[in-house]
């Protein structure tokens, strides 16, 4: 409920919907444009990243099982082709039947299902290396997450038994956080993974010895510090973790440690000891190929990873206020409340 209350909000309007752009950079190959020098730079000679970005994309994270890692040029047609049958016109009723209910968006508007004009997944198949990617992991081969250790199963089973004691409205604290506008997603990472629904966008702004990444979703912040990592306790694991880059030539290399547990990366929280290990390249001015592993042998059975392509935005980002337009979450308190008064009165 309240994210619906956040996307009224937060939302730039649907006629800001982009489309992701074709990527046909190979990963770890210097790019026409950088190879004759032509990338924009900072003063300092660095590839400036500055900007206004998107990475919402058609491409889900994982792959569908048994599929190959690349789709067939039909399958694209098809997926893409569907996207552009709905205008993205917030008074258009006439593109409905995407919910899989099979009622139209004329029923869905009065229903507490979103409409179709709210969504913003993008309009394109992500493609790496001209090919048009099924599964935006690509480690393991089978672009799929791996298997959660015994581990971290019964730390995921004794946090299940703590809640269950609990009513599901009791106090705020047990409501999602992109309910209670934190965190939705991993936007912002690490690793930096599109939102699915809608927002999937950023600002970035880059000095001589920081980079920082402004998610348009929650409008939150990550400070990437240029050096020499500086480690933090163990104990202390603030959302977004921990993050040191270093270039090597134009390639900006990212390390992240002591990363939240209660920030989920591939629907598990990490252990202390996990690390996410990210590598962004400036393929040209208007695109960034965004890559990335998960290490965390407590957590995963094996190291996960994969490759995203991140286009340049050119419109414009406006605050998202969650918080200040958010009267859902106390108005579901308040009616757990009201349900509890009634069961005591019966």
């Amino acid at each position: 409920m309240a994210s619906r209350t956040a996307v009224h909000w937060g939302r730039r309007g649907s006629f800001l919907l982009v489309a992701l752009v074709a990527v046909t950079a190979t990963p770890g190959v210097t790019s026409t444009a950088a190879a004759q020098g032509t990338l924009p730079r900072t003063a300092d000679g660095r590839p400036d990243f500055q900007g206004n970005w998107t990475n919402s994309t058609l491409t889900p994270l994982q792959r569908e099982e048994g599929r190959g890692p690349v789709y067939s040029r039909q399958e694209v047609a098809e997926i893409e082709q569907g996207t552009q049958e709905c205008p993205p016109n917030p008074g258009t009723v006439a593109c409905g039947r995407r919910s899989g209910s099979g009622s139209t968006n004329e029923a869905r508007l009065s229903g507490n299902e979103y409409n179709e004009v709210y969504w913003e997944r993008g309009t394109q198949i992500a493609r790496i290396n001209g090919e048009p990617r099924t599964s935006l992991i690509t480690r393991p081969a089978n672009g799929r997450l791996p298997m959660r250790t015994p581990q971290a199963q019964r730390q995921i089973q004794t946090a299940g038994d703590f809640r269950r004691q609990f009513g599901q409205y009791d106090h705020p604290e047990l409501r999602p956080l992109a309910e209670r506008c934190i965190l939705f997603g991993s936007p912002l990472g690490p690793p930096v993974l599109p939102v699915g629904a809608y927002n999937s966008n950023y600002v970035i702004v880059q000095t001589a010895d920081h980079v920082i990444l402004q998610s348009e979703m929650v409008h939150d912040f990550r400070i990437i510090r240029i050096g020499e990592p500086e480690p933090m306790p163990r104990h202390v694991r603030p959302y977004f973790g921990n993050s040191w880059g270093r270039w090597e030539g134009d390639v900006l290399f990212v390390e992240t440690t002591n990363i939240s547990p209660d920030q989920s990366v591939g629907g598990a929280p990490l252990s202390e000891d996990a690390k996410v290990m990210e590598r962004f390249s400036l393929v040209d001015a208007e695109t960034i190929l965004y890559e990335f592993t998960v290490n965390d042998p407590a957590t995963f059975t094996e190291p996960w990873g994969g490759q995203i392509p991140i286009s340049r935005l050119h419109a414009e980002l406006y605050e998202y206020a969650c918080h200040e337009g958010n009267y859902s979450l106390p108005a579901v308190l308040s009616g757990g409340r009201y349900e509890e008064g009634l069961a005591e009165k019966n």
